[in-house]
């Protein structure tokens, strides 16, 4: 029994070596990934322009100081953060501009997180092949081309952008219905192909002219505001539509809540828009009647 024993782990040993004799690893599963992680490494360290930096900002290029400016305080900060607020929001262009932004933003995220929810419905996957991400890639390859042809078109957006804005977020919102009414999954797809394409061209000139209206110092500002109350919005809407706690809709009746969600909005500023022409309207009336009276 004592003899055995040992004879049986050598024999064990000698199996194992065997094994590791015989079972080589390829060195490409293993060479290059640890070579990148160590380039990666050594250039994330790697800062050479760190001794370099403090004399050039000292310098008289920036002519800055080592000497720390007192902090202004909390409430100071917050009353010049609420005056720039005030100050920005009182123009009516940059305000009609920034709400169409983040109405527009709150149901463009609600359709594109869910369109895809509604896809599976009309055409599940398991039965056939799905091209979600094809179409994901060639809307926003056109949303692109578009922005780009956008630029050369040449319109009076202070006179016009309120009705633009009005008849395509209504061509959203028949998009949008299309998509949930038609069950047929290339229509879904050519839908939410113009869907993009429109919220692409729109957000780009909305996005011109909210910075168009503002110094360069509250940009910032503006869009964290018009951010904020997207994102807010849409928070609600989730709550109210598709959460189990609120209404917890159906994915075909969310989609007509969406759509008549930008009909709504092209309501807005289609009413909007014709009071804004009619007050400009008779203002360039008002000095030809002016100067006919005191001609006469």
């Amino acid at each position: 029994m004592d003899v055995s024993r040992p004879v049986s782990r050598r024999a064990a040993a000698a199996a194992a070596t065997m094994l590791l004799r015989t079972a080589r690893v390829p060195r490409e599963c293993w060479f290059l990934p640890t070579a990148l992680l160590c380039a990666y490494g050594f250039f994330a360290s790697l800062r050479p322009s760190e001794p370099f930096l403090t004399p050039y900002l000292l310098g008289p290029d920036k002519n800055l100081t080592e000497k720390e400016e007192p902090k202004p305080g909390r409430l100071l900060v917050l009353r010049v953060l609420w005056n720039d607020f005030l100050m920005c929001y009182s123009s009516r262009p940059l305000l009609c501009w920034s709400v169409w932004w983040a109405l527009s933003t709150c149901g463009y995220f609600q359709v594109v997180n869910y369109a895809q929810g509604l896809w599976e419905k009309v055409m599940p996957s398991r039965y056939a092949a799905i091209y979600n991400g094809g179409v994901e890639a060639v809307s926003t390859l056109l949303g692109a081309v578009a922005v780009f042809v956008v630029g050369y078109i040449k319109i009076s957006w202070s006179t016009w952008g309120e009705m633009i804005l009005s008849l395509f977020s209504l061509l959203i919102a028949a998009v949008v219905y299309i998509m949930d009414t038609v069950d047929n999954i290339w229509v879904c797809y050519a839908s939410y192909v113009v869907f993009r394409i429109i919220y692409m061209l729109l957000i780009t000139i909305a996005t011109f002219q909210i910075a168009a209206n503002l110094s360069m110092e509250r940009y910032a500002l503006v869009f964290g505001v018009n951010t904020f109350i997207a994102l807010a919005l849409q928070t609600v809407l989730t709550l109210i539509v598709v959460d189990a706690s609120g209404l917890g809709l159906e994915i075909t009746t969310q989609f007509l809540i969406y759509a008549s969600y930008f009909a709504l909005i092209a309501v807005v500023f289609l009413a909007n828009g014709v009071i804004s022409i009619m007050k400009k309207c008779r203002k360039q009336e008002d000095p030809e009647s002016s100067s006919q009276v005191t001609t006469s």
